[in-house]
């Protein structure tokens, strides 16, 4: 039986590639320390199905304790799937060390790991945040001009790039797979969409930083766990860095008038000055992906959200019972 080592394996992406591994047939060994950042209840949701699944193992442990991981995670994997991280560019601004501890020297000990373990397979969540402020769209893997303007960004980078050393020293195949916003049911509740979503149904003033024209490239989970499960197959070279987006930017005003459709909800809108870290456009090309792993998203922004929406009134639901 094929065995898979996941950390972050209770946040929003984890939580769904694991169930795909379990599905697949897979064992599943999944690390998360339940960090702070929101609600741990939220993240023991997320895990409840898996949980329940022979081949299932639930370790609570901090990435950044290599002699712990050592001893309670001790081997035998066929690939590490490397999710775990400090989000959001915001909040590195503000806790740039802390950031840098966890998304470098928690890559770095993952990495060590592999090395000790002979694992032959490491895949790495990075972000289109790398690609910062590049006016060249859509952003192209090829295009080796990044510049980051967010503390977050930075070390995503920076774990790229000790992938491609532990690659070229250690014969273990890296593949970056660079995240383009994410979104679908089990959501961060500080992502757009579901901070959006909880303030209409609360009446809440949406707040719009800048003029509402900056644009994301909205990527359904379904979509990246789909590149995710292709990336963990991928044996042609030792080393890529390969975008998972959905090629089909969509501005703030556009994606909040969506909500207002799907909803029902006539949003108030609170205009604020633009945020320190915030890029004004994410576009990947997908072509690399298309033609490596086989990725052709598929979920387009109105089915998406609305899967989003019924998650989002069950999980209201289910905490106004509690």
């Amino acid at each position: 039986m094929e065995h898979a080592l996941i950390t972050g394996a209770a946040g929003f992406i984890g939580s769904h590639v694991a169930e795909v591994f379990l599905r697949d047939g897979w064992r599943v060994t999944a690390v998360d320390n339940f960090d702070c950042f929101y609600s741990e209840t939220v993240k023991r949701r997320n895990v409840v199905r898996a949980c329940d699944h022979s081949e299932y193992r639930l370790v609570e442990a901090d990435i950044r304790d290599l002699a712990d991981l050592r001893r309670t995670l001790r081997g035998g994997y066929s690939v590490i799937v490397h999710l775990a991280a400090k989000a959001g560019v915001r909040p590195s601004i503000e806790d740039p060390v802390t950031y840098q501890e966890v998304n470098v020297g928690g890559t770095q000990n993952l990495l060590e790991l592999a090395r000790q373990w002979s694992v032959p397979q490491f895949v790495f969540a990075s972000s289109s945040s790398v690609y910062g402020v590049n006016p060249s769209v859509p952003w192209r893997e090829d295009d080796h001009v990044l510049l980051p303007i967010s503390p977050y960004a930075s070390t995503k980078i920076s774990g790229e790039l000790l992938g491609h050393v532990y690659s070229h020293l250690y014969g273990i195949r890296f593949i970056a797979l660079r995240f383009f916003t994410v979104y679908g049911p089990r959501q961060r509740p500080d992502l757009a969409i579901h901070h959006f979503t909880r303030m209409l149904f609360d009446q809440e003033l949406l707040p719009i930083f800048g003029d509402g024209s900056s644009r994301r490239d909205y990527t359904y989970i379904s979509d990246i766990v789909a590149g995710i499960r292709a990336a963990i197959s991928y044996t042609a070279t030792d080393y890529e860095v390969i975008n998972l987006g959905n090629s089909r930017p969509v501005r703030l005003t556009d994606l909040i008038g969506a909500l207002e459709s799907i909803s029902g909800i006539h949003p108030v809108l609170r205009h604020l000055p633009s945020q320190p870290g915030d890029v004004p456009q994410t576009f990947a090309s997908t072509d690399k992906a298309s033609a490596l792993l086989g990725y052709t998203p598929s979920t387009d922004l109105r089915t998406g959200l609305q899967n989003f929406l019924e998650w989002f009134i069950e999980e209201r639901c289910l905490g106004a019972s509690r």
